[in-house]
């Protein structure tokens, strides 16, 4: 990574404990710890190796595209 990225990060609370964390715009990403700041620590690593293999590899990051949706 030459440049600073920024990525969204959705953190789920598990029911035996800890957090699995995901990024929506890295498809697969995803990675666990057993607090916030571990979860957060971890994705973080798991961001860095995922763009890491898609630099080696010459791929560009996915298109995502955000929108909400409201629901009543």
């Amino acid at each position: 990574m030459n440049k600073p990225m920024k990525f969204n990060v959705i953190l789920e609370p598990q029911t035996e404990g800890g957090y699995t964390a995901y990024v929506p715009e890295l498809p697969g990403c995803i990675s666990e710890g057993g607090s916030i700041d571990e979860a957060m620590a971890m994705i973080q690593d798991a961001i860095s190796g995922y763009v890491a293999v898609l630099d080696e590899k010459g791929w560009e990051l996915p298109k995502i595209q955000h929108r909400q949706v409201t629901v009543v």
